[in-house]
């Protein structure tokens, strides 16, 4: 999703100076868990779209079993918009991943609170959203995945997409849902398994 108004970057505080640990870990706490987040900036339209949304996500039992074996605490910051058609279609699978998965601590941050974190968290040149950035528990940054996952860019592409924003008012269909689940997933599970192979972790941690 396009940012409508970029700001030039020497407008934003700290915009051309990577976020250290302490910065990441200031922004993880400003940000809100996903019931939160909603409560916080939805309105009862968009609400009710994030709702149904998530509803519609269910995951199978070797994807729960999975986020389940998780054990290396991982935060999970997510820069995201309550208004955002890629967002309503996204983020709910982020809750139903926490759910399954104790290890992760997942925080929404809304798109506009933080113009200086906001502001690393770019796509292509774009201030697109949603965007994760995966944190270790001590809030080193793993790695960044954002946008839309490759099988949505695959069935837009499909599809002759041209406008930049959806509304989320027509949801997906359910094995386009799966799919995006999917992606999603493999990139929960490889920072998660960045973090258990860590040799600066293991030294930590013993294993």
């Amino acid at each position: 999703m396009n940012d409508p108004v970029s700001l030039p970057s020497a407008a934003i505080p700290g915009a051309g100076v990577p976020p250290t640990p302490a910065a990441w870990e200031a922004a993880f706490h400003a940000a809100h868990p996903y019931q939160a987040f909603l409560d916080r900036h939805a309105n009862p339209d968009q609400r009710s779209r994030w709702d149904a949304f998530h509803g519609r996500v269910a995951l199978t039992a070797p994807q729960k079993s999975l986020l389940a074996g998780f054990v290396r605490r991982m935060p999970v910051l997510v820069l995201a918009g309550a208004w955002c058609g890629d967002c309503v279609n996204q983020c709910p699978i982020f809750a139903h991943f926490q759910a399954a998965g104790p290890a992760l601590d997942v925080r929404f941050l809304d798109r506009d609170a933080r113009p200086d974190i906001a502001a690393h968290l770019k796509v292509c040149g774009g201030q697109r959203v949603p965007t994760v950035m995966f944190l270790s528990e001590d809030f080193t940054p793993i790695l960044f995945y954002g946008d839309k996952t490759l099988s949505a860019y695959r069935a837009a592409a499909a599809a002759q997409i041209g406008e930049s924003c959806s509304s989320g008012a027509v949801p997906p269909p359910a094995d386009a849902i799966a799919a995006v689940v999917s992606d999603w997933l493999d990139q929960f599970e490889r920072a998660q398994l960045i973090l258990r192979l860590s040799g600066r972790l293991r030294q930590l941690h013993g294993d």
